[in-house]
Formats: structure tokens, C-alpha cells, sequence
């Protein structure tokens, strides 16, 4: 019987559309301060995003190193090329931006407490920093929502490493045939759950990662819809 779900964040909870403006509010915050207002912010940011991706890109896997460190060094490369200075305090700013301008999917809160309502286990498996998904989450009004955090800090280890999924399930107590998690990333959260033998479930909004559905026990294009999922699982 299932008795455990699991939520990424980024993607998951939060809209890519919401970090966009969030890394976009950064990047303007840090361009105010070091008085750089002949640089254009978009601009910034795209080549901010493209170091900051390729560097998580490359650590998937592999042992924890914390997240501020990885967003400091991609926004530093992207200062170095335009000679303008990153303030002390970066990733101050970068958590005040994320409380302030993260941006939940519509359905998020509605399905969170649908599934408590089921008596479940309603956990976090994220590639985090715990001072950011602490104060992200509180921010949205949903940290007492959940039941456990595990985040890559904890586990020591980024997605699809088995070693998150592990603790996740440690600590609710459950066996993996026993618990669902649910990512935006084919790749690490399919993967990642599934090679524990946890049920894996895709979110594909827009269908866009249809050729890498094979990795996932079931694809939804909204929230909601892992609701009937889950109860469908219980019954099992």
C-alpha cells in the first residue's frame, strides 16, 4: 500500500516562469549596486542561466557542494566578462529575491492537502541549500505543509544519486514500493526514483519531454492530476 509522496521543487512546485523573473530580479539587484546601469539585465541574466545550468548540469550525481557557491561562481564568470563587481552579500539577495518572487503552480496547495487528506506522508526530495528551501517554502505559506525535507545538503549527494531518495524514505519510514515522487526532470527524478524502486511520476505541462517518457511510470500535464494517481496506487 502506498504510504509516501514525494514533490521536487523547481519546475515541480514552483513555475520555471516564476525563477525566471526571480533570477532576473537577482541579476537587476546586483547590476543596481554595482552601478551598471548601461548593462542590459536580460541580457545578463541569459548568460548568468547558461553558466549557472552548465555547472549544474555537470555536478548531477555527484557529492553535494553547496548551491551558493555554484550561483556566486556563474555570476562571477558573467561579471568578470563585463567588468562590473558582485556584491557580499549575492546570495542574501538571491534568497530575498526567491521569497519575494517565487511563484507556486496554480493547483500546488490544493493537491498538497488532497493527498494529506489521504493520511499520506507528503515529503521534498530537492537539489537544495536547507537555508534556501527553508526560506523559499516559507515564504509561500506551505512549509508547515510538509511532513519531511530531505535536500541534497542532507543527503550529500545531487539527483538522480540514489543516496536523496534513500533518506527521503528513511525518514518517512516507508519502503520504496511504498512511495511516489513526483519531479519535472526525466532524467534525475524519473531516473533517480525509479532506480530505487520508487514510483516515478513526470510533470509535462506542455508534452515537451515526450521522447524521454519512457523513463516514468506515469506523465501528467498538471498537479492535479496525481491525486487520482496516488489513490489508484492505494488500491493496489
Amino acid at each position: 500500500m502506498l504510504k509516501a509522496v514525494f514533490f521536487d521543487f523547481v519546475g515541480t512546485l514552483i513555475t520555471k516562469e516564476g525563477e525566471n523573473v526571480t533570477h532576473q530580479h537577482i541579476v537587476e539587484e546586483v547590476l543596481k549596486r554595482a552601478g551598471r546601469d548601461d548593462l542590459d539585465v536580460i541580457r545578463i541574466w541569459k548568460e548568468y542561466e547558461a553558466e549557472s545550468s552548465a555547472l549544474f548540469k555537470e555536478l548531477a550525481g555527484k557529492p553535494y557542494v553547496r548551491i551558493r557557491d555554484v550561483d556566486t561562481g556563474a555570476i562571477e564568470t558573467v561579471a568578470q566578462r563585463y567588468d562590473f563587481t558582485i556584491p557580499e552579500d549575492f546570495w542574501e539577495i538571491s534568497i530575498a529575491m526567491h521569497e519575494r518572487y517565487g511563484r507556486l503552480f496554480d493547483d500546488a496547495v490544493e493537491t498538497i492537502r488532497a493527498l494529506k487528506e489521504l493520511r499520506l506522508h507528503v515529503g521534498i526530495i530537492t537539489d537544495s541549500d536547507n537555508d534556501y528551501i527553508e526560506a523559499h517554502l516559507k515564504a509561500l505559506g506551505i512549509y508547515d505543509l510538509f511532513d519531511s525535507i530531505t535536500t541534497s545538503e542532507d543527503a550529500g549527494f545531487y539527483k538522480p544519486h540514489p543516496r536523496p531518495f534513500e533518506l527521503a524514505l528513511q525518514k518517512a519510514g516507508v519502503r520504496p514500493e511504498e512511495a511516489v515522487y513526483i519531479g519535472d526532470n526525466p532524467a534525475k527524478d524519473c531516473v533517480g526514483a525509479k532506480n530505487v524502486g520508487i514510483f516515478s511520476v513526470l510533470l509535462d505541462p506542455s508534452g515537451a519531454k515526450r521522447e524521454l517518457w519512457v523513463n516514468c511510470d506515469f506523465v501528467v500535464s498538471q498537479l492535479s492530476e496525481v491525486v487520482d494517481i496516488v489513490k489508484g496506487l492505494q488500491e493496489d
